[in-house]
């Protein structure tokens, strides 16, 4: 594509996204499906353009202001993803100059809002979190992430899969914490690889992988994944347990768990039963009450942990979706908790890296909850054999402490999750 229209494109594509009227990833694919003809070179310049502009937002419309010409054409060349040399071929005399001037800004010319480009009502939350970590955490939340991969150990081992993939000519790298992950990199078309194709990987984050690991579930026993979603968790759950017992993956999204199938279909597991409920408080969830070895409640969250990923979510938040989420997390833990069996585990899970969705619905859950006995994640993690098992995890209450991942540390989604035991 020339590159005159390929900048106009990205132009067209940052229009539509900076509503934030859906998901960006959506709204993404929708474009990349009204527009057939665009190779993978341009729907990966296209992609990566709108996702640093959402990345750097508050630095780009502060930049924008001297530019001239629509806002989102401004936006896009700022947010350019390919070389300068291509980009500045797409753009008259004045433009050039001014992209120049922009480039030569340097960080601690900025004001505070610029360098961390988050939203007013999260950055007091994190910086009374973090103090000093506030900074490194904004910075790692400006980078794309990597693209992780579980290994299916139901039908392959990760250092066969990791030559496979050498193979193809894909470098990859053993994730340093999960037994079963895979990093690579770059984005290559995975969805055309054997490995792919018979159920040997899944992409997943790490920090998620672990999650599914901390609920440790054994073979033959009755668990649950009571936020099932899409089914990421599900599937290594099932494959830890070798594809027996039987695994309950509920939801309240129905089409959420129809894009289960087609994943269910290539991981050879057997094990799975999917279960669209209508409420956490469903009749097939009171049936399972007190019969449950494990039970992983993935809960709805902000999101926030995964904005290398999912960089709208910041702007799509707020204090008050926020209220109301903590509300709805509290009500499913409590609801999720009734299921567990004596001797049981619970674990307790978000994508979110803040206390209100996290360490604050774990200590009302413990103190609403006598019956249950916390668990330390990182001596459960250590009994599982995982390297640094501590440094992933933060105090909690007495005799407790919480799997805590950030992006800035551990180099995954930021993830938090609780675990405890029905007393006996």
């Amino acid at each position: 594509m020339h590159p005159k229209a390929l900048l106009d494109a990205c132009a067209e594509l940052v229009r539509l996204t900076l509503p934030f009227e859906h998901p960006a990833d959506a709204v993404v694919s929708r474009y990349f499906r009204d527009n057939r003809s665009l190779g993978p070179r341009e729907r990966a310049t296209l992609a990566e353009t709108v996702y640093t502009v959402l990345r750097k937002k508050l630095l780009f419309e502060q930049l924008a202001r001297s530019g001239s010409g629509p806002k989102e054409r401004r936006l896009a060349i700022l947010g350019f993803h390919g070389p300068r040399d291509f980009l500045k071929s797409a753009l008259n005399d004045q433009e050039r100059t001014w992209i120049d001037q922009c480039d030569a800004v340097q960080p601690d010319e900025l004001m505070e809002p610029h360098r961390h480009n988050l939203p007013d009502w999260l950055v007091p939350l994190l910086k009374e979190q973090l103090g000093e970590g506030f900074w490194p955490l904004a910075a790692s939340l400006m980078q794309p992430a990597p693209l992780d991969l579980r290994v299916n150990a139901l039908k392959d081992k990760r250092a066969d899969v990791q030559k496979e993939l050498a193979q193809a000519g894909i470098p990859a790298v053993a994730t340093p914490y999960s037994p079963w992950g895979l990093r690579i990199d770059a984005k290559p078309a995975l969805t055309k690889l054997p490995a792919f194709t018979r159920g040997a990987i899944e992409v997943q984050d790490e920090g998620s992988q672990l999650l599914a690991l901390l609920l440790d579930a054994k073979r033959g026993e009755m668990v649950v994944d009571f936020c099932a979603g899409a089914g990421g968790k599900t599937l290594a759950i099932g494959a830890g347990m070798r594809s027996t017992g039987r695994l309950y993956a509920f939801d309240v999204s129905a089409h959420r768990l129809e894009a289960l199938k087609p994943r269910l279909a290539r991981s050879g597991l057997s094990n799975v039963h999917p279960a669209a409920i209508a409420h956490e408080r469903d009749d097939r969830v009171k049936r399972l009450t007190g019969k449950i070895d494990r039970v992983l409640v993935d809960a709805p969250c902000s999101g926030l942990g995964t904005l290398r990923r999912n960089p709208d979510l910041k702007w799509r938040q707020s204090a008050k979706a926020l209220e109301e989420l903590q509300g709805k997390q509290t009500a499913i833990l409590a609801s999720a908790a009734r299921l567990v069996k004596p001797g049981g585990r619970l674990v307790y899970a978000t994508c979110s890296i803040l206390r209100q969705e996290n360490e604050g619905i774990a200590e009302a859950f413990g103190a609403a909850h006598p019956d249950f006995e916390a668990l330390d994640a990182g001596e459960l993690l250590t009994q599982l054999k995982v390297d640094g098992a501590a440094a992933l995890c933060s105090g909690g209450a007495a005799g407790s402490g919480y799997l805590r991942l950030w992006p800035h540390l551990h180099q995954t989604d930021g993830f938090f999750a609780a675990v405890w035991t029905r007393k006996r």
